[in-house]
């Protein structure tokens, strides 16, 4: 994806939790003739490193066009089968997959409110599970495709949510699934095959980024 907007001429920030990698992946992009991203680090496993990255952010722009919030941990491996907990205290793939991303989405409203119309894009999951609010954080029960499909249901809730209160003139929010079982790191050390290609999710995501049909009128 951010190859493919970079060819387009969009001006990009990447976020990861590495910066060696980032850069790697920047100066690749760079090597091809088109503007070398900004790049910003956070671990999502941690909000107080959320809102440090949306104020560097904020504080690096005078506006934001697109959010796309994409990361994600999977159900199960590489990141394991077990309960695990954020640095918050949160059942962790609620914390990463939904928590971080409405964090980040919130701190950077303001601006992607001055920059209108602009766009909220979710990358979310078919794959969902009821909430049960009497045992939200699955200290009970616990399984990781079930915590992976509550978080998915609470991102793309939220996105209604969002959506509902925003003015139509200044924000869109969208939430999709891109794909199924694409040959990433997550499926192939937990489900060992893959369906759907990497480009079909590139070309299911990508619409709502750059489309002009779907700009906000």
């Amino acid at each position: 994806m951010a190859e493919r907007l970079a060819a387009d001429g969009a001006d990009l920030i990447l976020h990861g939790r590495n910066q060696a990698k980032l850069d790697r992946i920047a100066d690749q992009l760079a090597a091809r003739e088109v503007s070398r991203p900004r790049t910003v680090t956070a671990d999502l496993a941690d909000l107080d490193q959320v809102r440090r990255m949306a104020a560097e952010i904020r504080a690096s722009l005078d506006r934001l066009d697109v959010l796309v919030n994409n990361a994600g941990i999977g159900g199960g491996q590489p990141d394991g089968r077990t309960r695990r907990t954020s640095a918050d205290g949160h059942e962790l793939r609620f914390a990463v997959n939904y928590l971080a991303g409405f964090l980040l989405t919130l701190e950077l409203l303001p601006l992607l409110r001055a920059s209108a119309p602009a766009r909220i894009v979710n990358v979310a999951s078919i794959g969902q599970h009821p909430l049960d609010f009497e045992n939200l954080m699955l200290e009970r029960d616990y399984d990781g495709l079930r915590a992976y499909g509550q978080s998915k249901l609470a991102q793309i809730t939220s996105g209604f949510e969002l959506a509902a209160h925003l003015p139509a003139d200044e924000v869109t929010v969208n939430s999709l699934h891109p794909a199924t079982y694409m040959p990433t790191k997550i499926v192939l050390a937990e489900i060992g095959c893959s369906i759907d290609t990497l480009e079909e999710r590139v070309t299911a995501t990508r619409p709502l980024v750059t489309d002009p049909a779907l700009a906000v009128r």
